[in-house]
């Protein structure tokens, strides 16, 4: 999803910051929108450097369109969330004023709006603040109560902006959908496998994580109970009900079908490795002859093995496969997807530079019931939400391979 982060000009929007970091967490896309006395608190750099994106901080910022990029992102965003909100803002927003970016943003969205006040405790108390606010919630926008304490300007009371944790919480409860993945149990694997053959060395691949946090993520968003079972990675594990750390084909095995039997759904999204050494020197192997000879075995094969235990009940988890190809990509899947008892295969194509591996996009193609479907270039986000949209589609309608 992408979400619009409002900020405006108070103490609170050093929290902002930390909103951005949740919905990110959550598998969100972030676009911050800053009003020039919000960056006299925060420098829009700092949001710029979390959200990868460029940040808006002027309505008639020179360049092509600038002066509708408000109607572009209107149409594109999923929420806008403000935090903080202060009580000039919200009386812009009460009275359809919009003179600056965020103000017409919020008259030119028809996305769900989320705000956060945060300002003194007298001026939150004030009519005219509380008439606002009951104008803005009749039309159907929603709060997060600010809370009570000492505020910036020394007084105590109610007013200080909510913690960042309620606010991203709030933004979940509205994206979240009541859908088919709504409290069933996913388990999502992700990341590489590592097969060490000396204490110091491994045979690995380039799998970053990110896809499979991806779609665990999203899958959380939806309400799902997510267990991920994640290689060796370094970027941020998204918030899931249980996470499980392993390093090789063979630990991950072991996790995998030690819980594949309780769940609903099981996504094998990690780049497992098919070989490893088939022996692990206890010491560092020195380097004192030109070549070294390493004698690999194959590794379990995951998701052959869910789809043999599947086959042989006729019950057990929908199962998603992922292929990691480099030519003949949708021959390849198609036959794994049959060879493995997969309901859906979605691979791409590894060679490129601008998908797969190591970078924060994707270009797919799912196998399944219904045929063959390929997704353009997009981020691993959007990605993952039209893989569990596929999911979805298939246990609302009982379909299997």
């Amino acid at each position: 999803m992408l979400i619009a982060l409002g900020v405006t000009g108070g103490i609170g929007a050093y929290k902002a910051v930390e909103v951005a970091r949740g919905l990110q967490k959550r598998g969100h896309e972030v676009v911050a929108v800053m009003t020039p006395s919000a960056t006299r608190f925060v420098g829009a750099i700092t949001f710029e450097a979390i959200t990868k994106r460029r940040v808006i901080t002027d309505q008639f910022e020179p360049g092509a369109n600038a002066d509708i990029e408000h109607i572009a992102l209107a149409s594109t965003i999923d929420l806008l969330v403000i935090a903080p909100a202060t009580a000039n803002l919200i009386g812009k927003l009460a009275n359809g004023i919009a003179d600056d970016f965020l103000s017409t943003l919020y008259l030119a969205t028809r996305a769900p709006v989320l705000i956060a006040p945060a300002m003194n405790t007298q001026m939150f108390a004030h009519e005219a603040v509380r008439r606002n606010l009951e104008t803005l919630e009749a039309r159907g926008v929603r709060f997060v109560d600010p809370g009570e304490g000492y505020l910036a300007c020394g007084w105590i009371g109610k007013g200080r902006l909510a913690e960042p944790d309620d606010i991203v919480a709030a933004a979940e409860a509205i994206l979240r959908p009541a859908g088919p993945l709504r409290d069933r149990r996913v388990l999502v694997t992700a990341g590489p496998t590592y097969e060490d053959f000396d204490p110091v060395r491994y045979i690995g691949n380039r799998s970053s994580g990110r896809m499979g946090f991806a779609i665990a993520a999203e899958a959380a968003r939806r309400g799902a109970e997510v267990t991920l079972v994640a290689g060796p990675t370094t970027i941020e594990t998204p918030a899931v009900n249980e996470v499980v750390r392993v390093r090789g084909a063979t630990e991950m095995h072991r996790a995998v079908l030690a819980r594949a039997d309780r769940m609903h759904v099981v996504v094998m999204a990690a780049a497992v490795a098919d070989y490893a050494p088939a022996e692990r020197a206890s010491r560092k192997l020195h380097k004192d002859d030109d070549t070294m000879t390493l004698v690999l075995k194959k590794t379990p094969d995951i998701l052959a093995d869910l789809g043999k235990r599947r086959a042989a009940s006729s019950e057990g988890p929908l199962l998603v496969g992922f292929a990691a190809e480099t030519e003949d990509v949708v021959a390849h899947a198609t036959a794994k997807r049959a060879r493995k008892h997969a309901d859906l295969m979605v691979a791409n194509d590894v060679s490129r530079s601008d998908a797969g591996f190591e970078v924060e996009d994707n270009a797919v193609t799912i196998v399944g019931p219904s045929g063959v479907e390929s997704l353009p270039l997009q981020s691993k986000a959007r990605v993952a939400s039209a893989i569990l949209d596929r999911v979805e589609q298939l246990l609302v309608r009982g379909v299997r391979l």
